[in-house]
C-alpha cells in the first residue's frame, strides 16, 4: 500500500514539473524561467531519488 502511494505521488510530481517546464516556455520573462527551473529541479530531484537506490 505504502509504495503505491509513493509511486502515484512522484507520477503526480512528474506531471506537475513537465507542466511547469511547458507553460514556462510557451512565453518569455523572468517568472516564466523560475517556472522551467523549478520544474527542472523538479524532475532532477525526481531522477536523484530514483538513481539512490543504486549507487
Amino acid at each position: 500500500m505504502k509504495t503505491t502511494l509513493v509511486v502515484i505521488l512522484k507520477l503526480v510530481v512528474f506531471i506537475i514539473c513537465l507542466a511547469l517546464i511547458f507553460i514556462g516556455q510557451m512565453t518569455v520573462g523572468k517568472l516564466e524561467l523560475g517556472m522551467m527551473l523549478l520544474g527542472l529541479a523538479g524532475l532532477l530531484g525526481l531522477l536523484y531519488d530514483y538513481n539512490r537506490k543504486y549507487v
